[in-house]
């Protein structure tokens, strides 16, 4: 896999898309729960005093998934995409401190998705490279 320094996570109770993401290509990985939710059930687990709907393991794998992102956007229809920041700011702080932004965006294409990661990104970056110019007295 060629080197990527910026990964987006969509992912809804039923699946993951992480794709890792430099200006030219694209790599990209489906993650799917063990325990897909099929409904809300009493016993379901809380989480900040919500009740999460996914199991630790499609959490920990989609954590994992971006681990070696320098740059994390996380995307999603629904609650997922917050319970995925939750897990990452709990049990993995280094990455979490990675995340760029946690977007509303519905059920996109896969094209799609890469396209609002790559603007985001480009935004971020270019914002970052004025910042850094600035910094520095240019």
């Amino acid at each position: 896999m060629t080197a990527h320094h910026h990964a987006i996570v969509w992912l809804d109770h039923r699946e993951a898309k992480v794709f890792h993401l430099n200006t030219t290509e694209v790599d990209r990985m489906i993650l799917h729960p063990h325990r897909p939710t099929r409904h809300i059930h009493r016993n379901a687990t809380s989480v900040g005093g919500r009740t999460s709907l996914l199991d630790d393991d499609f959490l920990k794998n989609a954590s994992e998934a971006t681990a070696e992102a320098k740059a994390i956007l996380i995307a999603g229809p629904d609650s997922a995409k917050s319970e995925l920041a939750a897990h990452l700011t709990r049990h993995h702080p280094e990455v979490a401190a990675r995340i760029v932004g946690v977007e509303t965006v519905d059920h996109p294409s896969d094209g799609a998705l890469a396209a609002v990661a790559r603007l985001h990104f480009n935004t971020k970056d270019n914002s970052q490279s004025q910042i850094s110019q600035t910094d520095l007295g240019s």
